[in-house]
């Protein structure tokens, strides 16, 4: 019987669940692990303060998954213009009003509860509804050149504009995306090229006018230093601090790790649980929990194909495919710069690193996911659906 009650109570993909569900755990024992020694010294021997936040986190965003898949997806679609206007007001308000750590301004702290949110993160997700949306409505219009300039190109580059100057990593990662999308959405390569030549342009302009109007004020050298020490793989002790030590936590993890809390980079390395917390599930788990990681994020991209595969209509199948690309586009950025394959980014580990916008926003999209699997898995069961869930179609 509290079997049957669960499997109504969770609908969607099984397996989509179970993924949550073991990535939720290794979460809490690789948070708790690496942040160990940083959580005695810097909250008066509390050495489960981030294991408590992350736990809190990781049920509130539970709570955020349950709701949002009991949400028709068709709602997503109906309010995903607001949801981009929402989220690019609060990008021009972090950067006027925002929280600066780290010598970035990332964060808008709500004053009442305290919480800061990194209004990028919430940026992200709409973007990727939004041109899910774009998609849908304009898909007999995608080979002409100014509709999808003005409709889906426009509002990309506004986003990523109001990113670039403190987060320049997630403005190019969040282009990248974009034109994933767009391609799967058949917007022909042809334009994707014009744009890549036009965001690279953008970029290196952009740079330009911040050395020029901001010269003790920018982050362009960090940019600069972080590009030109990456590809001439000349060593800097002090700027490649946190690489070498997560290459040093990976090359001694070997085949099965040092088992479960026997981590010594963790003292070491800066971000070991949230940007590095890749390196410390590798000394820990060796070679054998790292491949595990990487193949639960292959498993959650090939159950976002196979829901997609199931949608007749075009919306609920780009958002899917969308939301699925961002999340694991962001976890190979993560896992790249730990093992040094990538310049460092500053990208947490989708649902794993210690975090609280990135935990709701990451478990949202995780919600919208699992709403389209439940109304497709309930079409082809013929069970009854509410005349909201009955149709795919909304005005343009």
């Amino acid at each position: 019987m509290a079997d049957v009650t669960v499997r109504r109570f969770f609908r969607g993909d099984r397996y989509l669940w179970g993924l949550i569900a073991f990535f939720m755990l290794l979460s809490l024992l690789s948070v708790y692990s690496s942040s160990v020694g940083v959580a005695y010294s810097s909250h008066h021997g509390n050495t489960f303060y981030f294991l408590r936040t992350q736990f809190i986190m990781l049920m509130l965003g539970l709570l955020i998954i349950v709701v949002t898949h009991w949400i028709p997806y068709i709602k997503y679609m109906q309010f995903a213009t607001i949801g981009l206007v929402v989220a690019i007001a609060l990008l021009v308000v972090t950067l006027f009003a925002g929280v600066s750590i780290n010598s970035a301004t990332r964060w808008l702290e709500i004053p009442v509860i305290g919480l800061r949110l990194q209004t990028s993160d919430l940026a992200k997700v709409a973007l990727v509804i939004y041109l899910a949306r774009g998609l849908t409505v304009y898909q007999h219009e995608l080979n002409n050149f100014s509709v999808v300039t003005m409709k889906l190109v426009v509002p990309i580059g506004i986003v990523c504009v109001l990113i670039m100057s403190e987060n320049l990593s997630t403005a190019v990662m969040i282009f990248g995306i974009s034109m994933i999308i767009l391609y799967i959405g058949r917007v022909p390569f042809k334009f994707l090229l014009t744009y890549a030549g036009l965001g690279l342009a953008a970029v290196i302009l952009f740079a330009s006018l911040l050395l020029i109007f901001k010269k003790d004020d920018n982050r362009v050298q960090v940019w600069k230093n972080r590009i030109e020490t990456y590809f001439s793989g000349e060593s800097n002790p002090d700027a490649d601090y946190q690489a070498n030590q997560a290459k040093i936590a990976i090359s001694t993890g070997k085949l099965f790790g040092k088992m479960p809390g026997k981590s010594t980079q963790r003292n070491l390395l800066p971000q070991s649980n949230s940007d590095f917390i890749f390196a410390i599930i590798v000394e820990e788990y060796g070679l054998f929990g790292a491949v595990i990681v990487i193949m639960a994020y292959l498993a959650l991209m090939f159950r976002g194909v196979q829901i997609a595969r199931k949608c007749d209509y075009a919306f609920p199948a780009l958002m899917v495919l969308g939301l699925t690309v961002m999340i694991v586009f962001q976890a190979f950025l993560n896992m790249l710069v730990a093992v040094g394959l990538f310049p460092v980014t500053g990208q947490t580990l989708p649902m794993i690193s210690w975090g609280r916008t990135s935990v709701m926003v990451i478990s949202f999209s995780l919600g919208a996911i699992l709403s389209v699997s439940r109304v497709m898995n309930m079409r082809e069961r013929k069970e009854k659906l509410s005349e909201i869930e009955q149709t795919d179609r909304v005005p343009a």
